[in-house]
């Protein structure tokens, strides 16, 4: 089949150099390069579905007596713990530059399902608790899980759990009401002001944790049940007692949750957490989680100095709904009350903005967000992202801008969360699939086999050039953690400078180059005149020559850097 002249162009730019993109993908651990560090304001997040990832383990795909009889994408399919654990080994994350994973919660998810106006659902998605201490039979064992983490750290990449403090999940025939001292099954709440975010369930029939309460609380019968049938009720109740004990907190349901989404940690060394629905709990309950997180965080490093990742502190990234960038450190919750999240343990913000400034020329939302970060942001970070599981206007929903998509959420100033499948184009909008649904359908890996096309573009293609821009943002902090300053319009160059505990990094970038003929790029002020850089997008080198630098090779990027 003949190649759209675009895309033909691209991919003649690419087999060009095909010995240097295969030394780039075969250097060692391109993630922690020699005298480079990993910082999460530069850090690139990939962000899955366990359930629509890739499955690994074909055994486990219905546990606890689901059936195959969901509407259209809102049952489980088969993805699962294993099936990431295969593609940390086969160095799919780290051609793409990733390293850190954030994963939906593999917790127990209620084994029943709901039925709607869009048909049966189950919790394929995590965001429906049952037990938050099992790991759901459907996504694998306790074992996989820690197969899962110990081999992404092995391979340089960093685990982000998600996280809920809101919610359990919904009630079915098979999944009873938590007790009344536990939660509140109403009023829904009406997004008005505070309390009518917070105090309230988010939808119906979805039973909202009294995250306000400092009254002692029982155990739920339901997990006293399941606890003693699976035969670990003692060393539960022990746990929890050992725990109240050494914190002195009341035994109220946001301090079970935090012990419970600490052991997380504790057992497998999670570097992170993802924390779910937060502006709809007080901001408090973040900050004690983020303190409980952190002690068990140095704790697992003590005792496994061999499997650790460096020694950074435990971070912890925040999914306050419609925040901002632009909000800086305050955020109105309305009715008067504005909140500083990142006072309250975070270190970092979703930015739900992205996917709208990206809209903007290259130079204004890149030197928006620099000023941002660097001015009254400075010591935070933002988490960008174009397209994820429950945004209904993602960028580029048809999936025809793949490549400036690539461009502008990767070189953006800020931490990167490249949502599973943004790096091959898998489409939005499925057919037959209502509401958020429409945004989870099972990885293309098929799509990407057989190098599909995707408008003016090829599967493999994409895939590509998302590849070469994530390696080169892995190598070099100074991508997302530098200050940015445009150094010519035509072709668009900017420069990247970061400094930190005495190591510094800087690069240049220059888009939309001519795919025909190699230019001159303007490097002054970065680089001397003499001094060899390399193009990571082409995998060449050049000498500079008054101020300027020209690659062998014609490419339509170039990410230019001392090695």
């Amino acid at each position: 089949m003949k190649l759209p002249v675009l895309a033909a162009s691209v991919l003649l730019a690419f087999g060009a150099v095909p010995q240097a993109a295969a030394q780039t993908r075969n250097a060692p651990d391109l993630s922690q390069p020699a005298g480079k560090p990993f910082v999460w304001d530069n850090a690139t997040v990939y962000f899955l579905l366990t359930d629509r990832f890739n499955n690994g383990d074909k055994t486990n795909d219905l546990a606890y007596g689901r059936k195959a009889d969901a509407a259209k994408l809102r049952g489980f399919m088969g993805g699962d713990l294993a099936g990431i654990t295969a593609k940390i080994k086969d160095g799919y994350f780290k051609e793409l530059g990733v390293n850190a994973i954030w994963l939906t919660p593999p917790v127990e998810q209620i084994h029943g399902s709901t039925d709607e106006g869009t048909g049966k659902s189950y919790g394929f998605h995590g965001y429906w608790a049952k037990d938050f201490t099992a790991v759901d039979a459907n996504l694998g064992t306790e074992k996989d899980f820690r197969t899962f983490v110990e081999t992404a750290h092995a391979n340089g990449i960093r685990v982000i759990l998600d996280v809920v403090m809101n919610h359990t999940g919904p009630v079915t025939a098979q999944d009873p009401v938590w007790p009344k001292d536990w939660v509140r099954t109403g009023p829904k709440c009406t997004y008005k002001d505070a309390p009518t975010t917070v105090d309230c369930t988010l939808v119906e029939n979805l039973p909202d944790f009294l995250t306000n309460s400092n009254a002692n609380v029982a155990l739920p019968p339901h997990l006293v049940a399941k606890w003693k049938k699976e035969g670990r009720y003692e060393r539960e109740v022990k746990e929890l007692d050992d725990f109240f004990k050494r914190t002195g907190y009341p035994r109220a349901p946001r301090y079970y949750l935090v012990k419970w989404h600490a052991d997380w940690v504790r057992k497998y060394g999670v570097d992170g957490f993802r924390a779910d629905t937060v502006k709809h709990t007080e901001p408090g309950v973040w900050k004690e989680l983020k303190q409980e997180a952190s002690l068990a965080y140095e704790e697992w490093k003590r005792a496994n100095p061999s499997k650790r990742l460096g020694n950074l502190p435990f971070f912890m990234t925040s999914e306050v709904y419609n925040y901002s960038i632009h909000h800086g450190r305050s955020f109105d919750m309305g009715g008067g009350v504005k909140v500083d999240w990142l006072a309250n343990g975070f270190d970092n913000m979703i930015n739900f903005s992205m996917k709208s400034d990206a809209a903007k020329g290259y130079e204004q939302l890149f030197s928006d967000y620099s000023k941002a970060l660097h001015g009254p942001m400075k010591g935070y970070g933002v988490l960008n992202y174009l397209s994820s599981h429950d945004d209904g206007s993602p960028f580029d929903p048809a999936r025809q801008r793949p490549i400036e998509s690539a461009n502008k959420l990767l070189l953006a100033p800020g931490a990167a969360q490249i949502y599973y499948g943004d790096e091959t184009a898998r489409l939005l909008n499925i057919e037959g699939a209502e509401g958020d649904a429409k945004l989870r359908s099972f990885m293309n890996w098929d799509e990407l086999a057989s190098n599909a096309e995707r408008g003016m573009h090829r599967v493999g293609e994409v895939r590509e050039h998302w590849a070469r821009l994530g390696r080169f943002r892995a190598a070099h902090p100074a991508v997302g953690a530098g200050v940015h300053q445009m150094l010519a319009s035509s072709p668009y160059t900017f420069k990247r400078t970061w400094q930190k505990d005495g190591v510094s990094d800087r690069v240049v970038v220059a888009l939309d180059l001519p795919k025909d003929k190699a230019l001159p790029i303007s490097v002054a002020g970065v680089f001397t005149d003499g001094q060899t850089v390399r193009d990571w997008y082409s995998g060449t080198t050049a000498v500079i020559k008054d101020g300027k630098v020209q690659f062998p090779v014609a490419a339509p990027v170039a990410l230019i850097a001392q090695d």
